[in-house]
């Protein structure tokens, strides 16, 4: 069976899409002991320097700290995308106005697990209006699909807020500025799963993108285990729903920092 009733659609069989489910799904849970090894490599060395500091403010170099896993998985090719909207003008986080001292890689895993929340919140939403008939026929593909996808972004959430020391955790809460400017406005306007995978593509390129701002940003490899245990599961979510749209699913060479989202963002419940 193919699905797709736009032109813009790939006409992808559901046998296809089942197989790259799957090969997702391998590369993700092979890439789940190393990112648990990073967030506890992470959380202790945090802990160890607010020890040695005597203070509950997280130093960078000891927040950012991770295992030293390799980043094989962070040149791999990208999914390309556009800057997602409008720039947000509040400089909030978790509902709070931060200190102007706020440490950056508090701030970057904060907003990593308010992006991963945004993403679960995004499928859940979409899969539940499946359920009700409003995106059309929805091949049962598709559906898996859908749910190892989310299932994957919580793990990737859960693993950001483990990390985060307890003032700062971000629980459920969600990148509001890109709710409100983004993802909302294409949620009410969905119809079909051609609409379902565009705004996906958006949100797997904004995860992807800031990940690699991250990179970018840290200067010692050691410690990057976190986010590069991550970034190439986002990447190959983009480059499945590059698939299903009929687009070229490595359209750069390199993954880029076009559409990241900035820690100015306010991050909030949904």
């Amino acid at each position: 069976m193919r699905f797709g009733r736009r032109k813009d659609v790939m006409q992808i069989s559901e046998a296809e899409l089942t197989a790259m489910t799957a090969q997702l799904d391998e590369m993700h849970r092979a890439a789940l002991p190393e990112m648990h090894a990073a967030v506890s490599a992470w959380s202790e060395k945090l802990r160890a320097g607010l020890r040695q500091a005597g203070t509950h403010q997280p130093s960078r170099r000891g927040f950012l700290l991770g295992s030293g896993v390799a980043l094989g998985g962070v040149a791999l090719a990208a999914c390309g995308g556009t800057d997602s909207g409008k720039k947000p003008t509040t400089t909030t986080v978790a509902g709070k106005p931060p200190s102007k001292s706020a440490p950056t890689d508090v701030q970057v895993a904060m907003l990593a697990t308010a992006l991963e929340n945004t993403a679960v919140l995004t499928y859940a939403t979409a899969a539940k209006s499946a359920k009700t008939g409003a995106l059309g026929a929805v091949p049962p593909a598709v559906s898996t699909f859908v749910t190892t996808v989310m299932q994957q972004h919580q793990d990737h959430a859960d693993a950001w807020n483990a990390a985060l020391p307890s003032g700062n955790q971000v629980g459920k809460q969600i990148d509001t500025t890109l709710m409100d400017n983004i993802v909302g406005p294409a949620l009410a306007n969905l119809k079909d799963i051609a609409g379902v995978a565009s705004l996906a593509l958006v949100l797997e390129n904004a995860a992807a993108a800031t990940y690699q701002a991250s990179l970018q940003e840290i200067k010692d490899t050691t410690q990057l285990a976190l986010p590069a245990s991550i970034q190439p599961v986002e990447m190959q979510h983009a480059s499945i729903l590059m698939f299903m749209l009929g687009q070229y699913p490595v359209p750069a060479s390199f993954s880029t920092t076009d559409a990241a989202r900035p820690v100015t963002d306010h991050i909030g419940n949904a």
